[in-house]
């Protein structure tokens, strides 16, 4: 005959008690939200992530030895192959624009990857007795930007003529001409960013002779490779790479230091 087990009227109170208490502690553990502490450090720690996206963009004379443009394009794809085996998971985006003796470079990816590029370009030189680039000129570095302008990268041989720039445009200001000149590029990429179409035929000369207004013209390449406002690779990579100098405010003394009795 089996006997059904029965808790005592004078502890079934309390039981019900304990239960209760249980199941408030699982719903505070289950509804339990972080401190601005916290959520003030996890802001912060995301924004030392190393792969961030940045954007480079430098322009160069491409050598008068250079039989075939075709060899730098081919060049930079070796090395961003080479990049990307060394960065794993960081990936390279970006259009290369070959003029005829000029050369337009836009590069998205990690920064890491982007200073690698700018070293690559101070070492050309110095690596080979026929570069395949000269005096190279850094014309902008963007950091942290929101998304990518380009799916993929490539690079495209222009044969289209080079435009001349009048007298009143070469009276323009440096500054004005490497803003006018920054705005061309990106509202090129943006084009590419909008129309998935010409994204993936970024090759196709058609695609470029939609857009020729968003062609910078070869001339203009040509000034701004004169501009001294426009660091080369080598002075980008000092900057960056030198000990930075403060002076702090305990290091400066005043009144100075002054001997109130003469020394014999």
């Amino acid at each position: 005959m089996a006997f059904a087990s029965r808790v005592p009227r004078d502890t079934a109170p309390l039981m019900k008690s304990t239960r209760k208490a249980q199941h408030e502690n699982d719903y505070l553990v289950k509804e339990e939200r972080a401190s601005m502490f916290v959520l003030l450090r996890d802001e912060r720690s995301g924004g030392r992530k190393r792969f961030l996206l940045h954007r480079l963009i430098f322009i160069a004379k491409i050598s008068p030895e250079l039989a075939d443009r075709r060899t730098l394009g081919g060049y930079y794809e070796r090395l961003y192959q080479n990049l990307q085996r060394y960065y794993p998971g960081v990936g390279i985006t970006g259009l290369l624009l070959l003029y005829p003796s000029q050369m337009v470079h836009m590069v998205e990816s990690s920064s890491d990857v982007l200073y690698s590029i700018l070293r690559d370009l101070r070492d050309a030189e110095s690596r080979s007795h026929s570069p395949l680039i000269l005096e190279p000129k850094v014309l902008v570095m963007s950091h942290d930007i929101p998304h990518r302008l380009f799916q993929q990268w490539t690079y495209k041989v222009l044969s289209i003529p080079s435009s001349r720039i009048t007298g009143q445009e070469h009276e323009e200001p440096t500054g004005e001409l490497i803003l006018e000149s920054l705005s061309v590029l990106l509202k090129l990429g943006m084009h590419f960013l909008t129309s998935p179409k010409a994204s993936k035929n970024s090759a196709d000369s058609a695609v470029f002779d939609k857009v020729p207004e968003l062609i910078l013209p070869e001339d203009t390449i040509k000034i701004l490779l004169k501009c001294k406002q426009l660091l080369t690779p080598e002075e980008y990579l000092k900057s960056y790479d030198g000990p930075l100098d403060v002076m702090l405010d305990s290091e400066f003394v005043w009144p100075p230091a002054e001997h109130f009795l003469p020394l014999d």
